[in-house]
């Protein structure tokens, strides 16, 4: 990128000071050697230099020429060798494909949840059930390895998070991923058979009842082959209920269903809670039914996408969708139950409202009673009054788009808008009654005070805070659930430009902490670079609220079922090989330091049936087990058991070991798979 092109972050004077404009400045006031001496201070700082060792706080403060906010920080974000952070932020990664967990106030990154693409290290991908959960989410019987997540949703149960389960989504594929937070790992992923790509998803309603997903860029229903002057007849949009089965941690493709809606480019969406409980809200972008085509003369999508004033949000009554999908009046489409515009418009599913342009957020607040929108392309954030919303649908005068979708008045729905500054994306509440606005172009996030019943003085903007820089999402703790905490809330930005050091021309995004207590302005507190992928969305839960294992409940835990595996070995001594014709199955254990049977011996062809159990019980004794040039590399926590099957396909001499530096005779933990050549 040009420098001529290249955005300009806002100018930071507290922290950026260049050679020239120092000097500038103390030239008129100050001899040339007083400016040298303070430049070599201020160089010295540049060069961040260490603090001499036992060295003294106010040695450290005046060597480092910290100021009291910095120290300030520093004591709030500092965690001790040993203690817990009060607080997690699951975050997605963007086309990482991942989910990461960091503690808060720390910044620490504690993990990287495999989701949607293979990872070694928690042998993710490389044989066992990992490979099973990633074939669930195949489309059209070819494997995917790359997602781009960007909106994990914690499990809910009136409309607080749980801590139970966490869903992800895939924009590109059009898929959802549920975690078992228990242990943290991937159990399922499912692929929408309606949509190719998804952006409104995952969210979802306040007991869990079911996960939200919409397309983003339409295509013919199931993906099917259609040209684009066919754009307004055959392309459409999906707003989709995945149904969750919270006992056996599942989705379940059977009870879900989805509603037909025009090809709109539908963007985030948010539940309703308490009076908007039973109701759903997405919004979306190109109401102007677009279509790309630049070498054939069309303008480029982001100005035919911009012609009208507004666009449309999305007011969908679920609950009552169920009814009419229990009653069958549904159509089954690529296997899935499909409920049609003419059914949702004749029913009352389906309501649409003019919304801001290019609209990127829809939050409701923490009662249910407003539903925030912002649009990328208007200065001011948009209020909706649920009850107003309520009133237009029982006056029944509504306009209609040209899909007979009824249009309710703006004007009727509107509580409010509060102009906040340029590109309004998304928000985050707090538990004093604020709402905080992620500013994109300003490279700030905006406080504004909400009206009745949250605040006497609302619907106005309180202070901006310039973050580092253009501010995509923004995550206050516990801040889109009916109890937000308030203490902190993360900026995640997309750009970092001259925060970190250079390490070539594919920078990190910048997750910042912001300390955003009552009673005191907001306050940047921690730079945390994010060097996996482009974090979108996140949600930060109180880590209380997690009840992890930290081993297995018993030795033999199968992780996919959550149950004891039948084929688990549970003690020494009983492990065993077995030759079934042309299949050879095996059952092992993995203890410090051994792998039993430490020789396995087939013949080429072989179908091999390998069941390994880790019987150690003691808190982090994982072990691993690779084999080389078969690409098969397990992570088997304290308790469990998982099963590779595979064919013995490669001749020759193939030694196996434990991955993970489990005890002094770590590197003795390895054997031999011998596999015969065919006579």
């Amino acid at each position: 990128m040009s420098e001529q092109l290249r955005p300009k972050p806002p100018y930071d004077r507290s922290r950026r000071v260049s050679r020239r404009r120092f000097l500038g400045v103390l030239g008129a006031a100050a001899s040339l050697p007083a400016a040298s001496a303070l430049l070599g201070s201020c160089n010295a700082l540049q060069r961040k230099e260490t603090p001499k060792l036992g060295a003294s706080a106010e040695e450290i403060i005046k060597q480092r020429q910290l100021t009291p906010e910095d120290v300030t920080a520093a004591l709030m974000t500092y965690m001790p060798s040993g203690k817990y952070d009060e607080y997690l932020m699951f975050s997605s990664t963007g086309h990482g494909g991942q989910v990461l967990v960091h503690g808060l106030p720390s910044m620490r990154l504690l993990k990287v949840i495999a989701v949607f693409t293979p990872e070694p290290w928690q042998g993710y991908g490389y044989g066992g059930s990992p490979n099973r959960v990633l074939e669930g989410g195949s489309f059209r019987g070819r494997p995917l390895t790359w997602a781009d997540t960007h909106h994990p949703a914690l499990s809910e149960t009136n409309g607080e998070y749980d801590g139970q389960f966490l869903f992800i989504n895939d924009k590109a594929n059009g898929r959802v991923a549920v975690i078992d937070l228990r242990d943290f790992e991937t159990k399922q992923i499912v692929k929408n058979p309606l949509l190719v790509n998804e952006h409104g998803g995952c969210f979802v309603t306040p007991n869990t009842e079911y996960v939200l997903e919409a397309d983003q860029y339409p295509v013919p229903l199931g993906g099917e082959y259609a040209p684009l002057n066919q754009y307004k007849e055959k392309y459409r949009g999906v707003l989709t209920f995945w149904k969750f089965d919270r006992q056996q941690g599942r989705i379940v493709p059977e009870e879900s269903f989805a509603i037909e809606t025009p090809p709109y480019w539908h963007d985030l969406a948010d539940a309703g809670k308490g009076p908007s409980e039973g109701w759903a809200f997405w919004n979306s972008i190109n109401t102007e039914l677009a279509v790309p085509g630049i070498l054939e003369g069309r303008p480029a999508m982001e100005m035919a996408t911009t012609q009208r004033d507004m666009d449309y949000l999305h007011v969908v009554n679920w609950r009552k969708a169920e009814q009419v999908v229990a009653a069958g009046k549904y159509e089954e489409v690529q296997g899935f139950k499909l409920i049609r515009i003419e059914t949702a418009v004749e029913e009352g599913l389906l309501y649409l409202i003019p919304e801001p342009k290019s609209p990127h957020g829809v939050d409701v607040t923490p009662r249910g009673d407003y539903i925030v929108v912002a649009g990328k392309l208007d200065p001011h954030v948009t209020v909706y009054s649920f009850e107003k919303i309520q009133q237009a649908i029982a006056a029944g005068q509504f306009d209609h788009d040209e899909y007979g979708i009824p249009i309710l008045p703006f004007e009727q729905c509107l509580e409010a808008q509060v102009e906040l500054g340029l590109g309004p994306l998304h928000t985050q509440f707090d538990d004093q009654g604020y709402a905080y606005t992620s500013l994109f172009l300003d490279s700030a996030v905006a406080r504004w005070a909400l009206g009745k019943p949250y605040r006497e003085d609302g619907w106005k903007l309180v202070e901006k805070l310039p973050v580092h820089y253009n501010i995509g999402h923004l995550a206050a703790v516990e801040g889109d659930t009916a109890k937000p905490a308030g203490t902190f809330l993360v900026a995640h930005n997309k750009w970092s430009v001259d925060r970190f050091s250079l390490l070539g021309p594919l920078l990190p995004q910048n997750a910042q902490l912001i300390d955003i207590g009552p009673d005191r302005p907001m306050r940047l507190l921690y730079d945390s670079p994010i060097g996996i992928g482009e974090p979108h969305y996140a949600q930060i839960i109180k880590a209380e609220r997690i009840k992890a294992w930290d081993v297995y409940p018993e030795v033999g835990w199968n992780p996919e079922t959550q149950s004891v595996d039948p084929n688990a070995v549970l003690k020494v001594g009983e492990e065993r090989i077995e030759r079934r014709g042309k299949t050879v199955e095996i059952w092992g254990v993995l203890l410090r330091s051994q792998i039993r049977p430490d020789v396995v011996e087939v013949e080429e062809g072989d179908e091999v049936i390998w069941h390994l159990t880790n019987i150690e019980r003691a808190k982090d004794a994982t072990h691993g087990f690779a084999l080389g040039g078969y690409n098969i590399n397990l992570s088997l926590e304290p308790g469990e058991t998982q099963t590779l099957r595979f064919v013995a396909d490669m001749p020759g001499t193939f030694p196996f070991y434990c991955t993970e530096f489990c005890s002094a005779l770590h590197l003795e933990m390895m054997g031999y798979f011998l596999v015969k050549p065919k006579r």
